[in-house]
């Protein structure tokens, strides 16, 4: 079977234009400036051994796993150090062999502080456990469950940001018949998943083929934004059962919900999730992730990184030891340019703003950007004027500003009622309101509260 190449047709709805302060016919989602020319063209380096790491225990959506070492123990790569201690967790293993200094809160980039495992390195860089690797025959010969226990021992989460644990995913609660492969990486400044592609293709695509073996689907559809034309050209020339479907570079095209409607037509419900359509949408990393826990018997110990952004006057692709602090890797791209105003882990649409550097790399980190005083100087908010904006390009179809409303009353049923718990966040709303509301935090403050 010849691989196809496809491309998505158009679908429209409204975009409010901030220059003119116009509606425009468009879709529900927007072109940004994509700032990816600093790290789209610079090769994946690894980053130096650091002294000390600091490894959450709280790395996976769910609850925190549990420490299996103690203050004192030897601890070599890749070795198991917290158990998954609950159906939604994941294991987390050492990413430097060393030994455990302490177990202490330490900051953390999602949320604020947690507990984390000290390890002090021994620059030594000695493995856990030695596994053979698998060739392609045996890794054959895996059944799906045998192929999720892999995965899961190995502590896989999704890498895209979500950090989900990758067993339970493919595994699903009702049958599936479709597996996209989300390679859009819409996010600006974010280049890791495109220097993935480029540089490991014939990986990814042995794990997709892992993937799409426990799902037991055979549709299955790489979707690349057309801003990434080498990473297309090297699918399509390695690329044979599956289909390529090259998306319009736009924003926030990654979403699950948007990628599942781009490419497949189809709508997920409200309050549903993809599977309850057919499909199961994986990030690229977690895909190579799953290909190097298979073949390689790795478990998720590192991960790649963009580090980039104006101050940034090296900006790199860097394949870092989970629990290093994010200032090892600010340092490794210095000199600054400028001093930071703001720090931002993830996109600068979807990521979380920083209170300090020491925060530790954790499996959902995609990128450390750095913003000066200009870009990080916040604007004042002013009342709503009732223009609609982030109604008309809100990606999930809600209405931002009265879920808002609904937020700044305290009336949390009321906001669920709007259903705020459909917003994936991905700042649109922040975007293209010319009052700057403060949508998301509002919305994220609403989801919080209506589920209590």
């Amino acid at each position: 079977m010849k691989s196809r190449i496809i491309t998505n047709s158009s679908r429209n709805s409204w975009k409010f234009d901030k220059n003119s302060w116009k509606f425009v016919f468009k879709k529900n989602m927007i072109k940004l400036k994509e700032h990816k020319h600093a790290t789209e063209n610079k090769k994946i380096e690894k980053l130096p051994l650091p002294s000390k790491v600091y490894i959450p225990l709280s790395q996976a959506l769910g609850k925190a796993s549990a420490p299996c070492v103690q203050i004192g123990d030897p601890v070599l790569i890749g070795q198991k150090i917290a158990v998954s201690s609950a159906t939604i967790s994941s294991n987390i293993h050492s990413s430097i062999s060393g030994k455990v200094s302490a177990i202490q809160d330490w900051p953390h980039s999602v949320l604020g502080e947690t507990r984390a495992i000290v390890i002090e390195s021994d620059g030594l860089e000695e493995r856990g456990e030695k596994k053979e690797q698998r060739i392609e025959k045996e890794a054959d010969k895996l059944t799906p469950e045998q192929i999720r226990n892999i995965i899961f021992e190995a502590g896989i989460v999704g890498m895209g940001g979500a950090s989900f644990p990758t067993h339970i995913k493919l595994n699903p609660p009702k049958p599936v018949d479709t597996l996209i492969i989300n390679c859009a990486e819409c996010e600006p400044y974010l280049t890791c998943d495109y220097r993935l592609m480029l540089e490991k293709t014939r990986e990814i695509l042995q794990g997709i083929s892992l993937a799409a073996k426990c799902l037991g689907v055979k549709k299955i559809y790489i979707a690349i934004e057309d801003n990434k034309p080498e990473a297309i050209k090297q699918f399509g020339a390695q690329v044979s059962e599956f289909v390529i479907k090259i998306l319009k570079s736009q924003y926030p095209q990654g979403g699950e919900k948007q990628l599942i409607k781009n490419v497949l037509g189809k709508e997920v419900p409200s309050g549903k999730l993809p599977f309850d359509v057919g499909v199961v949408v994986h990030n690229v990393g977690t895909i190579y992730a799953i290909y190097e826990a298979v073949y390689l018997n790795k478990p998720l110990y590192e991960r790649l990184v963009s580090v980039t952004g104006s101050c940034i006057s090296n900006p790199k692709n860097l394949l870092a030891p989970i629990g290093t602090p994010i200032k090892e890797l600010i340092n490794f791209c210095s000199p600054l340019k400028h001093e930071s105003a703001k720090i931002i882990i993830g996109g600068p649409m979807m990521g979380i703003a920083q209170w300090t550097d020491e925060v530790p790399l954790i499996k959902s980190t995609t990128g450390v950007i750095l913003f000066n005083e200009k870009e990080a100087k916040a604007r004042e908010e002013e009342a709503c004027i009732r223009c609609g904006a982030c109604i008309s390009n809100c990606p999930m179809r809600l209405m931002p500003c009265l879920i808002n409303l609904s937020s700044e009353k305290e009336m949390w049923q009321e906001a669920k009622a709007y259903n705020a718990l459909d917003c994936i966040e991905c700042g649109l709303c922040n975007y293209v309101c010319p009052a700057n509301r403060m949508l998301v935090q509002s919305i994220k403050r609403a989801k919080l509260e209506a589920v209590k």
